[in-house]
């Protein structure tokens, strides 16, 4: 099994990786660190967690029950002029959630109560935020993120880019909880980094560990919107497609949906030498940790040191990734010299476990907004828009935007990140009719004339 699919990572059971590293069995690194209470913190890249991350031995039986909960100072807040934080007040928290294998696991997460009241019609509503690719390691987890927006040390990079958005939600008076996703701030597994369902699951039970919280200021009544982009596009598009099966009682109003990546064979080819050629890692780190046909393929093909840089990757964030592993080629991680992609895809089985992951077999709940840049090459824009002609097809009420750019740099990043800030007003703001009851309609009968 590969190196860091679940295995010990820095700063718990040494002795046993120890162990592993002499016995030299690849096999042995699959077995997860277990962390049993919360009152031992880990370290991840010199970066120590708080043990408040640490999943309990025993889970509640309800997804979406609340385990733990405490405040979170924000890194970015002012005092407001009545006395309270501006744009809000954060509350941590782990809750409890399922899997892509079926088994309970503890997310964590952020709740955060605007100090702005709600302008718009009914009461305060709730936006379930999927932040976009962040990294591995547990540091990068977005709770943490809005406490320290830049952890800049001398192991790792980690930068709160979705903060933008967060409290542009808040100043309109949206309450708004983040999810971590599974693996990622908790430290009993590894991120399972793109996994539809995990993510999916994960961010629709934070809706309802947010309803649970003692305190706020949501109510059953609250409408709820689902956002993200990239990475975060990815879940907020699974959980609206998952949420009549796992969750009907989450009710959607609306979701938003950022260059998706809707088709993961399509994106490893995207991100495949590119500036973010470590997501690549992650992405093979965590399907070999939750697939065990996927997993049986990268250890037949993986070189010792394709090994190496998966189990490097598996701690690192987005800077750290772009600074070791920009532009590298997957070809020099396998046996063949092939790329992990055509390796994969030669595989009947890697590549029927890749084709699960595929988004856009079920219709959405609710109105959906999707947006891709038509030059972005990271996550590829065919396939984003491949997901909304796929949802046009099943009847969804889709909005589809097409964000036309120049070419800002092939495999750089940037034809991928800009449209996450222009494209930002115009999401939120459709978001925020979606929050206040307003109507939409679908424009699929303009996607023959769209690029």
């Amino acid at each position: 099994m590969v190196s860091p699919a679940g295995g010990p990572r820095p700063g718990r059971m040494r002795a046993v990786a120890v162990a592993v590293t002499a016995a030299a069995c690849v096999a042995a690194y699959a077995a997860p660190a277990s962390a049993t209470d919360g009152s031992q913190p880990v370290v991840s890249r010199g970066v120590t967690i708080p043990g408040f991350y640490n999943p309990p031995a025993e889970l509640p039986s309800a997804n979406g029950a609340v385990i733990r909960h405490e405040p979170l100072p924000l890194g970015l807040s002012l005092p407001g002029l009545d006395g309270r934080p501006m744009p809000g007040t954060a509350t941590r928290l782990m809750y409890r959630s399922t899997d892509s294998g079926g088994q309970a696991v503890a997310v964590t997460g952020a709740y955060i109560e605007p100090s702005a009241g709600w302008k718009g019609s009914g009461p305060r509503p709730l936006v379930a935020l999927a932040s976009g690719t962040v990294g591995q390691g547990d540091q990068c987890a977005p709770s943490l993120s809005l406490q320290h927006p830049l952890a800049l040390t001398p192991e790792t990079v980690s930068v709160g880019y979705e903060t933008l958005a967060i409290y542009r939600l808040l100043s309109a008076g949206v309450a708004v909880v983040v999810t971590d996703y599974v693996g990622l701030g908790a430290t009993d597994r590894l991120h399972t980094y793109v996994n539809r369902l995990d993510q999916g699951h994960a961010l629709l039970d934070a809706v309802r560990a947010a309803h649970r919280l003692p305190g706020t200021s949501i109510t059953p009544d609250s409408r709820t919107g689902l956002y993200g982009y990239s990475q975060g596009g990815g879940a907020s598009a699974s959980a609206a497609e998952l949420q009549p099966g796992y969750a009907p009682d989450v009710k959607l109003a609306g979701t938003y949906a950022g260059a998706p990546p809707a088709d993961l064979t399509a994106t490893m080819k995207g991100i495949d030498g590119s500036a973010l050629a470590g997501a690549l890692a992650w992405s093979i780190n965590g399907f070999a940790q939750s697939d065990a046909d996927l997993r049986d393929v990268v250890e037949a093909n993986v070189n010792d040191a394709g090994r190496a840089a998966l189990k490097d990757a598996s701690t690192m964030c987005v800077g750290d990734a772009i600074f070791g592993y920009g532009f590298t080629k997957s070809s020099k991680w396998t046996t063949s010299g092939k790329s992990l992609g055509a390796v994969l895809a030669a595989e009947p089985k890697a590549q029927a476990a890749l084709d699960r992951q595929r988004i856009g077999t079920l219709k959405p709940t609710g109105p959906v907004r999707l947006a891709t840049g038509v030059q972005d090459d990271i996550v590829p824009h065919a396939q984003a828009r491949q997901l909304a002609v796929d949802w046009c097809r099943k009847g969804a009420d889709v909005t589809y935007d097409a964000i036309v750019l120049p070419n800002l740099g092939d495999k750089l990043l940037t034809n991928h990140l800009v449209p996450l800030i222009t494209d930002q007003g115009d999401a939120i703001s459709w978001m925020t009719d979606r929050l206040s009851g307003r109507g939409t309609s679908s424009n699929c009968w303009t996607m023959p004339l769209q690029p």
